[in-house]
């Protein structure tokens, strides 16, 4: 990010001061140096904590049977205690008396749900077409990864960019709510009827409604509302300033260790596969990069036009462009199998996922000093 610094010559004995606009941004090491060592060096503890789980999951033996043995849902336990706890921190940050404010702004509510729902799943399907043609297995994967929308991580995402978190709230619930109506519908129409249309091969796949309610009442439910219950039982009981200035300093750290242990489990699970095939993983990778990139800059942009601010742009932004992997990766494996391409697909997902929106957190910060001039919600730290 370009900002102004200054430099001085000598004039008749006088310093005079002189700007510059070619230099960096004067203000950026005091961020860094405000910010917790844990976030600091994020994207090195996530490439780690990727770096570990793959390297688990091709040399110790046994391993995905282990994790495996034991689901909630169709998540393995272990995975599942990880998104627990990283969700948890997130969502006991909310204010949950000032969410009505986010229900009623309309114009944020649409342009989630338009992105979500319209415009998302279709740019996949055109890139999945566009980069996958010649792969029918992956091309469906991807299409299936397009369906499942934003839940768990994005909240986190959202947290580290300063985005409004009762917003990215509220519409990771209604977007929940939306993906149990609408997703077995637009699995048959993106697979099967616009396919059709357009004179292309069609897909089959079914998709059990029980299934993707029971994921967004466990990651989505219990972390909601065991944050709910912590902000008013901890406000009624100690005040707000105790809790916001004592307690959340406390357990907030818990989401990203929450966020590197899934990490670790995610890729030790799918280690094997990842390895064993790295072209097909770069085939695939190359239109989820394309994918993230375009909905989130797309969608930050969109915000800013529309008149939302940094904050709720941010938030649009995120909850437009990221995915709930582990309802792709169910979808797939209990449709197509294990070891199916399709299963791949929404397996090489957070593989690209993590370290791009991780990348993407701090495009926003920077985007937002120029982007959003004046505006209070934009973070100085």
């Amino acid at each position: 990010m370009w900002g102004i610094a200054y430099a001085s010559i000598t004039v008749d004995g006088r310093n005079i001061a002189l700007m510059s606009t070619t230099t960096k941004d004067v203000e950026q090491p005091r961020v860094m140096e405000e910010m917790s060592f844990l976030d600091r060096w994020l994207p090195v503890w996530i490439l780690a904590a990727m770096a570990v789980g793959l390297l688990l999951g091709r040399f110790v033996p046994g391993l995905n049977t282990a994790l495996e043995a034991v689901k909630i849902g169709s998540v393995s336990l272990p995975i599942a205690i990880g998104l627990l706890v990283m969700m948890y921190p997130v969502l006991a940050k909310v204010r949950y008396d000032e969410t009505r404010r986010i229900g009623a702004d309309r114009r944020l509510l649409v342009t989630s749900l338009v992105l979500n729902w319209l415009v998302g799943p279709a740019l996949m399907f055109g890139l999945a077409w566009i980069f996958l043609a010649d792969l029918p297995e992956y091309r469906t994967g991807l299409i299936i990864v397009g369906l499942a929308r934003c839940i768990a991580m994005v909240l986190i995402w959202n947290d580290l960019a300063c985005g409004d978190r009762e917003a990215a709230a509220v519409l990771v619930a209604i977007n929940s709510v939306f993906q149990v109506i609408a997703f077995g519908a637009l699995g048959w129409f993106y697979l099967q009827a616009l396919p059709s249309w357009l004179g292309l091969p069609t897909t089959s796949a079914e998709f059990s409604i029980g299934a993707i309610v029971l994921s967004v009442l466990i990651f989505l439910g219990i972390p909601l509302v065991a944050g709910f219950l912590t902000r008013i039982l901890g406000e009624k009981a100690k005040g707000r300033a105790w809790y916001e200035e004592r307690f959340l300093p406390k357990i907030g750290p818990w989401a990203l260790y929450g966020l590197l242990f899934t990490i670790v489990l995610l890729f030790a699970l799918q280690g094997d596969a990842i390895l064993s095939a790295p072209g097909d993983v770069a085939r695939i990778a190359l239109p989820l990069l394309v994918y993230f990139v375009v909905m989130f800059l797309g969608s930050f942009l969109l915000g800013r036009a529309i008149g939302l601010n940094y904050a709720k742009s941010t938030t649009v932004a995120f909850t437009a462009s990221g995915n709930n992997f582990e309802l792709a990766i169910a979808v797939a494996i209990g449709t197509f199998g294990v070891t199916s391409g399709q299963a791949l697909a929404g397996v090489v997902g957070p593989l690209i996922e993590v370290p791009v929106l991780v990348a993407l957190v701090y495009v926003a910060l920077a985007m937002g000093r120029r982007l959003f001039p004046g505006d209070a919600t934009v973070p100085t730290r």
